[in-house]
């Protein structure tokens, strides 16, 4: 697994970058040799934000972590994302290695992890008229609304994008792309 470091008002020690190595040297057995992770570590007011994310084919993984130091943010971030795989681990069997998810999660589920966590249902389902608009009027629909997210079509593009809200209260847009 390919890793690239980005670092936003702080520098990387060596010790956290093998640190970080090796946490995530136990998610190589269930990605391919190509997949890239991306590390991004953040420094704002005393607070340390580490965000890792893993993408292998047309597959991506996401976990963030705010915490005072930065060797925390990221044990959470790890247990983050394997939570994540586990609870998704029979969808993702299908697409990643074989046999490689119950090789990693064999004798380490957390006790507070339960069948609830592994079933997914829709309990409500919507149709939405999409209208071609901006993203400042989508925007605006989405507040007025009082939604964190807002799906519609954009007046410039043709394309149905989402705009949804941020932890961090900015905007985020949402745009379609060819899976590559």
């Amino acid at each position: 697994m390919k890793i690239t470091y980005v670092a936003r008002k702080v520098t990387l020690r060596d010790n956290f970058k093998e640190r970080v190595e090796r946490k995530l040297r136990k998610f190589e057995k269930i990605f391919s040799d190509s997949a890239e992770a991306t590390v991004v570590v953040t420094l704002e007011k005393n607070r340390q934000t580490v965000e890792v994310t893993i993408k292998d084919n047309s597959m991506v993984y996401r976990a963030e972590s705010t915490m005072a130091e930065m060797n925390d943010a990221l044990d959470k971030v790890t247990d983050l994302l394997s939570r994540q795989l586990r609870k998704h681990k029979t969808r993702l069997s299908k697409r990643l290695r074989t046999g490689s998810l119950e090789e990693l999660f064999a004798d380490n589920t957390p006790e507070d992890v339960t069948q609830e966590d592994y079933e997914l249902s829709v309990v409500r389902k919507k149709q939405i008229p999409l209208k071609p608009i901006s993203i400042e009027e989508a925007i605006l629909q989405m507040e007025m609304t009082n939604h964190k997210f807002y799906m519609f079509t954009n007046a410039d593009t043709g394309a149905t994008n989402v705009v949804y809200i941020r932890d961090d209260g900015a905007y985020g847009l949402l745009e379609p792309t060819d899976a590559g």
